[in-house]
């Protein structure tokens, strides 16, 4: 188990990580200034939004076609429920996210789908949109939930319940196969799956910063901005989350950490006996899992491998 000190230190060490990658991004394509200034430049400049809501939608169903085609490459173990791609109804869109899932109905009549708000267009940048389809739909959400719902040997409270450092960690985890699914290949895209990586590791500083170090909210705010291109309406909601719930905004990043450690494991271990779509059913495949029970479930099928 980890402690609050450790779990600090991990989220400080990963920010300095990803503001290295975010620096390299940087090198890329030629931009020169501090870190904030890119912040500021891939938040402000027009090239990064969409025309219109027709524009958007038909970028998000072209990455379902682009995705789909790598995805035998990395899954063999799919679920059966058809899956959409909605935008999110007016009456609900000034207040939704900008992307999220519903999960099929248990007859199979509703497919999965996945909500992309339309609302307040300008703020949709297009630079966000492989990173956030990746974590809410395809791998993520809709592979691991509508997976878990078709396991009809399980009790209810396993099929319909959560994990969440299980859940969110596979969405978290699944925006980091990117690449292997054909996208990320524009380094602005690429800067899209940093920026939200980092803001799942600020949020291991800033949780337990206010749980165990005495932090206060302005502190939380203040590191927030320092540390990413966060707004303040943003930085002002996600630090009165954390302090009304706290521990929860922990599960992303621990539990996409403990899926990449299992995942590197496997591949040390097994060497060429290694099969990715094996990995990513085993993980899979029981629904969601503490992380503990993921563990030993992945040490069981490594040492069923080497037999």
């Amino acid at each position: 188990d980890l402690t609050p000190a450790q779990i600090h230190q991990i989220g400080l060490d990963e920010v300095k990580r990803i503001h290295g990658q975010i620096e390299g991004v940087m090198k890329q394509v030629g931009f020169k200034g501090s870190m904030q200034d890119f912040f500021k430049f891939m938040q402000n400049d027009p090239r990064f939004t969409f025309a219109d809501e027709a524009a958007l939608l038909a970028y998000y169903r072209g990455l379902e076609d682009k995705i789909n085609q790598k995805i035998p490459e990395q899954f063999s173990l799919i679920p059966k429920a058809a899956f959409e791609i909605r935008p999110v109804e007016p009456f609900r869109a000034q207040s939704a996210a900008g992307g999220s899932y519903m999960r099929p109905s248990q007859d199979g009549s509703r497919p999965g789908v996945f909500y992309v708000n339309t609302y307040d267009l300008p703020t949709r940048k297009t630079w966000d949109a492989e990173d956030l389809y990746l974590h809410e739909a395809i791998p993520g959400h809709h592979f691991q939930l509508a997976l878990q719902q078709e396991l009809t040997g399980l009790p209810k409270f396993r099929r319909f319940g959560s994990e969440i450092a299980f859940s969110e960690g596979w969405g978290l985890y699944a925006e980091s196969l990117g690449k292997d699914v054909g996208v990320y290949a524009d380094p602005y895209s690429y800067f899209g799956y940093l920026q939200n990586e980092l803001w799942r590791a600020i949020r291991l500083v800033t949780d337990t910063g206010l749980h165990s170090k005495g932090w206060t909210r302005d502190q939380v705010i203040s590191y927030m901005k320092e540390n990413s291109a966060v707004s303040d309406t943003t930085a002002v909601a996600e630090a009165e989350r954390y302090i009304a719930w706290p521990g929860q905004a922990l599960a992303y990043k621990i539990g996409e950490l403990k899926i990449k450690e299992l995942r590197a494991k496997a591949e040390k271990e097994l060497g060429a006996k290694f099969d990715v779509r094996e990995f990513h059913n085993e993980v899979l495949k029981d629904g969601a899992v503490p992380l503990a029970v993921l563990e030993q479930k992945i040490d069981r099928w490594i040492a069923s491998k080497k037999g």
